[in-house]
């Protein structure tokens, strides 16, 4: 059986470190990160002087107490961090799903908003999986029970819908677990699953604005069993002055125009050999005209932007086979980060596939949460709390590792020269308390 999941947000060990030597230097423009991939939705921050070392005593800017684990990712919009909360699963109230709003500064909770009922587990994951996203003035969220809901800065609630009620029961093996992708004045929702029904795949575009629909498209297939199910998060391309949403799922990499929803191009093999179990959990990667396509580890697909049609050979840039199964890669462009779900971490040229170094060993584990980029190191949590940093770059360095000693399977988040972590116990504010 697949052992999953707190996705998209679906990682290394030990040493009592002190506070980070170096000075405090608060970047002149702190940088948002407004959705679970960050500024760029690829995982990467261009923010300076964040911290390296920490405990859970050390370094501590703020904890502020969880009522349970999620793998739904922190985002932050200036001095407000948004939170997808689960309660925890013994809780006999009615609403057992919350957004929460906290103050980035004082770790304080400002609002909690109700997002529904039926909180339940699905194998690692429960109802809170899906990370919010933030244009700034709004923000919006969607549980794994399908209900999706817009609210303004001060929680006032917007507008709400039930996906399921709309279009019929979700029908994935392990629970529904995809963020919203914002792009514009839209909202973009994937739907794709086929193990525990017989309803088409499909991409909604929404109005942020309202939550009515724009379109829907159905999302064809020929994957079978539990190959249509996807965890993945839908990915912007943006190249030259092209704008695409692409998806992963069902054995194949797609390409959508974001106005109509009309598929651009398609490339095949992400299953090669038909496999009936081979669901996706690691999001695409898209870093200008590159796309980074994982599967269930074996073969990660790497692709040129600008095709049309059958692009399964034409746009084929390079593959690997030992790619992530749940932690998305991370990339600068120059380099592509892999991190498997043992804590195997390789680094690739991003365009050729060039092995630069490969099985390196991190702390030993199960690794979940996706690594991010930023200040001139990789950050890696694993799911017993222990944060790797390695150096980035063609060298392998490990320059410390940070432990919580707390499950974990969100990914991290960073703002204001911070980082945020989620554990089952707490959401941890890491860097100066100045």
């Amino acid at each position: 059986m697949p052992r999953c999941f707190a996705l998209f947000a679906f990682g290394m060990w030990h040493l009592a470190f002190g506070i980070d030597a170096r000075p405090y230097d608060p970047p002149a423009v702190a940088e948002n990160w407004p959705q679970w991939r960050g500024p760029s939705r690829n995982g990467v921050s261009s923010e300076r002087n964040l911290p390296v070392k920490w405990s859970q005593t050390e370094n501590v800017a703020w904890k502020l107490a969880m009522p349970a684990w999620s793998g739904s990712t922190p985002i932050v919009w200036g001095n407000r961090i948004f939170l997808n909360v689960a309660d925890d699963l013994k809780s006999r109230e009615a609403v057992t799903l919350h957004l929460w709003c906290v103050d980035r500064d004082k770790g304080t909770v400002l609002w909690r908003r109700p997002l529904g009922g039926g909180n339940h587990q699905e194998r690692k994951q429960n109802m809170s999986t899906p990370s919010p996203v933030t244009d700034g003035t709004r923000v919006w969220v969607m549980t794994g029970t399908g209900i999706l809901k817009g609210f303004d800065f001060d929680g006032k609630e917007l507008w709400a819908r039930d996906i399921q009620a709309d279009y019929g029961r979700f029908g994935l093996n392990w629970g529904y677990g995809s963020s919203p992708l914002l792009h514009g004045d839209s909202l973009y929702v994937q739907v794709l699953h086929g193990m525990r029904t017989d309803d088409p795949s499909y991409l909604l575009r929404i109005d942020k604005a309202t939550g009515k629909t724009i379109w829907r498209v159905e999302r064809p297939t020929s994957a079978r069993n539990e190959s249509p199910d996807a965890y993945t998060t839908p990915a912007l391309l943006q190249y030259g002055n092209a704008t695409e949403i692409v998806l992963t799922g069902g054995d194949v990499v797609t390409g959508h125009d974001p106005n109509t929803g009309k598929e651009l191009w398609r490339a095949n093999g992400l299953n090669p050999s038909n496999d009936g179990n081979y669901r996706i959990v690691a999001s695409p990667v898209t870093y200008g005209d590159l796309i980074v396509a994982p599967t269930r580890e074996r073969p990660m697909l790497v692709l040129k932007a600008g095709g049309r049609g059958d692009v399964t050979t034409s746009n084929l840039l390079w593959t690997f086979g030992s790619g992530p199964d749940v932690p998305t890669p991370v990339t600068d462009g120059t380099y592509l980060y892999v991190v498997n779900d043992r804590g195997i971490m390789f680094c690739l040229e991003a365009r050729t596939g060039k092995e630069i170094y490969g099985r390196q060993r991190l702390r030993p584990g199960t690794y979940s949460a996706s690594p991010v980029l930023a200040d001139g190191h990789i950050y890696i949590t694993n799911e017993d709390g222990v944060t790797s940093v390695i150096t980035a770059g063609p060298a392998f360095q490990v320059v410390a590792e940070n432990e919580f000693d707390d499950y974990t399977l969100s990914s991290p988040a960073i703002s204001g020269g911070r980082m945020f972590f989620r554990t089952t116990k707490f959401l941890w504010a890491i860097g100066s308390s100045h």
